[in-house]
Parts: C-alpha cells; sequence; structure tokens
C-alpha cells in the first residue's frame, strides 16, 4: 500500500471527488480527515467508509475553522502527511451579469481558501520536519477562458499559479506541492451546471451535458473514480521528484 500509516486531510470530502480520493487513499493504508463544511454530510461519510476515516468540519473562508481543523486532525491522527485542496464552487454569467457577490464568493472559496489551507498544513508539515504531499484541484477552466465562466476560470488560473508558486517555495522543506486539472467531471456538480447553461444558451435541460459529454476525446465525462489514480501518485513518494506541476486529467479535452 503506497501510503501505509499516513495521515490525510482532504476538503469537501463528504461528496463527489472528494470523497472518491478518501476512498482510494483508506485502500493504499491511510488515515483521512473527511473535512467538510457539512458537518453532517462529513460524519456520513466518514461512517459509510469505516475504519480510518473520521470527519472534521472545515469552512476554508474562516481561518479560525481552518487552523482548528488542522488542530483536530493532528490531536487524532499525530501529524498531518497529505493534503488535497479540493473544496470549490461553481457559478457562471455573462460578462455584463457578474455580480460582486459572486466573484467574491468564488475566489474566497476557490482561490483564498486554497492558499490559506495549504498555509495552515504546511506550517504543521514544517514543525514535523519531514516534508510531505499538497495537492491542489485546478481545472480545465484555468488553461483558457469561457464566454460564461469568466470568474471561475480567473480562479482556477489562480489556483495553476498558486501551485507553482508555493511548489516552488515549500520544496526546500521537503513539501511537494502540485495541482490536477480535471476536465468534466460527472456528478451532481455537473447536474446544477447543465441547469446554470440550460438558462443563460436557453437550451432543454441535459443537453449541455450531452455534449461536453460527446466532445471528450476519450468518448464520454470523467468520474471522479477517473481521478483517483493520479491524486494516489501524488501523494505518495513515487511522486518526490515532482515539483510544481499541474496534471491534466480530462479524457484528451486539453493539451499542455
Amino acid at each position: 500500500m503506497r501510503l501505509e500509516g499516513k495521515s490525510a486531510i482532504i476538503t469537501g470530502a463528504a461528496r463527489g471527488i472528494g470523497r472518491a480520493f478518501a476512498e482510494a487513499y483508506l485502500r493504499e493504508g491511510a488515515r483521512v480527515a473527511i473535512a467538510d463544511i457539512n458537518l453532517e454530510g462529513a460524519e456520513r461519510t466518514a461512517a459509510e467508509l469505516g475504519e480510518g476515516a473520521y470527519a472534521v468540519r472545515l469552512d476554508v473562508t474562516d481561518q479560525a475553522s481552518i487552523e482548528a481543523a488542522v488542530g483536530k486532525v493532528v490531536e487524532r491522527a499525530g501529524r498531518v502527511d497529505i493534503l488535497v485542496n479540493n473544496a470549490a464552487l461553481f457559478d457562471l454569467a455573462p460578462i455584463v451579469e457578474i455580480t460582486r457577490a459572486s466573484f467574491d464568493r468564488l475566489f474566497s472559496i476557490n482561490v483564498a481558501g486554497t492558499l490559506f489551507t495549504l498555509q495552515a498544513v504546511a506550517r504543521q508539515m514544517i514543525a514535523q520536519g519531514e516534508g510531505g504531499k499538497i495537492i491542489n484541484m485546478a481545472s480545465q477552466a484555468g488553461r483558457r477562458g469561457e464566454a460564461l465562466v469568466a470568474v471561475y476560470c480567473a480562479t482556477k488560473a489562480a489556483v495553476i499559479s498558486l501551485t507553482q508558486s508555493a511548489g516552488l517555495d515549500l520544496i526546500r522543506h521537503g513539501i511537494n506541492v502540485n495541482a490536477i486539472a480535471p476536465g468534466v467531471v460527472d456528478g451532481e456538480h455537473w447536474d446544477g451546471v447543465d441547469a446554470l447553461f440550460a438558462r443563460y444558451e436557453n437550451r432543454p435541460l441535459g443537453e449541455k451535458k450531452r455534449l461536453v459529454g460527446e466532445a471528450v476525446p476519450y468518448g464520454r465525462m470523467g468520474r471522479a473514480e477517473d481521478l483517483t489514480g493520479m491524486a494516489v501518485f501524488l501523494a505518495s513518494a513515487e511522486a518526490d521528484y515532482i515539483v510544481a506541476q499541474t496534471y491534466n486529467v480530462d479524457g484528451g479535452n486539453w493539451m499542455s
């Protein structure tokens, strides 16, 4: 098992991609903190995943919550070896309809939440003196602009840039910072995305989801499980010489 004895925190892990990562890490021998703003959902997920999983409430927009969550993980597991910054929010609108409230909310969660959770965990890893692995969740949306998705694209571009800067700074402490850029990943999240596109592009529900799935060179939308191999790899010793990189796991949607 590649993560035997490791202690991991996965934000936004009560459902979706974060939950899939938690399952994969548990299979590889890690103890996993299911960190989520929805504590009830995190507790339910931890109970379903079984031994090695436990719930921690974490609001990535609240510094006190971030620091308390890291403290609870250290109290429970003794240390932190792996962080996955997965918590994120999506919204879309034409440029002329973007609101400051939406802008501030997305940047608060997707960018500031990523940075300050990374910072708190990095401080703990430095204190431990044994390095660690930090994985940020970017997106193919961070590789390019999209007409209706300006703010979300900008947040994910910022995550890619933060990954590069943090990776270059923290590797001197033996902390590898890298990122995963998924493409279109099926799940309840995409039902909400589809509904927004239906509104702004005057499409029937389900059509946008069908079209983007058909456009993936692999032939279908991704699934959360398609991302777990990269998540395990980047958290393992096999990735020790990988620094400040963002890996596309998107079925061929974007080449870089």
